[in-house]
């Protein structure tokens, strides 16, 4: 692996983490947008913000266009999905042209307290918790003020917690097979 902070990655990243420094490069834009008449910006927002976007002014390096945001910047950039919308503005009268969009995901920031369970493993922990809590709460359903909540029948929250445990070791063994590790598939054979 080289080194992430030294060498630039081409195009716009689909993944990436809060608090780290981000950077990448378009090498494919100069040739139609010289890098002395142009400039190439991105406005960056979380999904469903209704907040002012992060706005990025790339600057030129080899020829191309190069985009860095600091460690800084990104610590307080939030886990979830990202839009990114890439424009290219005339610096001699400010004309602008949208080039390209797209989205790209946040993991949360590893330096602060988060929950690093998947979705998966946080659905099983709270069916495996209402299960629990049914030995002292056996009422299905009530209505208190016109309002009414029916639970899940036990065997409902069985089933549910038996196709969660597959989703969560599911996860498991493709993060122990991205490491080239057995996994809860891999059987030792024993030759004589």
């Amino acid at each position: 692996m080289g080194n992430p902070l030294d060498t630039v990655p081409e195009g716009e990243p689909t993944m990436l983490v809060a608090g780290d420094t981000w950077t990448w490069q378009r090498n494919d834009l100069a040739s139609d947008f010289p890098l002395a008449a142009y400039s190439l910006s991105y406005s960056i927002q979380r999904e469903g913000a209704t907040t002012a976007p992060t706005i990025v002014v790339s600057s030129e390096a080899g020829g191309a266009y190069k985009t860095t945001l600091s460690a800084a910047t990104t610590a307080a950039f939030g886990a979830g999905i990202w839009r990114w919308v890439a424009y290219m503005t005339r610096t001699v009268d400010s004309e602008r042209v949208n080039i390209g969009a797209g989205l790209f995901s946040v993991k949360p920031n590893p330096a602060l307290a988060y929950d690093a369970r998947s979705h998966a493993s946080k659905v099983l922990a709270a069916i495996e918790s209402l299960i629990e809590g049914r030995a002292t709460s056996d009422v299905s359903s009530y209505s208190i003020a016109g309002r009414s909540l029916t639970r899940l029948s036990i065997d409902e929250l069985l089933t549910w917690r038996a196709h969660y445990r597959r989703e969560v070791k599911r996860e498991r063994d493709a993060a122990l097979a991205s490491k080239g590790r057995a996994t809860s598939r891999t059987h030792a054979v024993r030759f004589s």
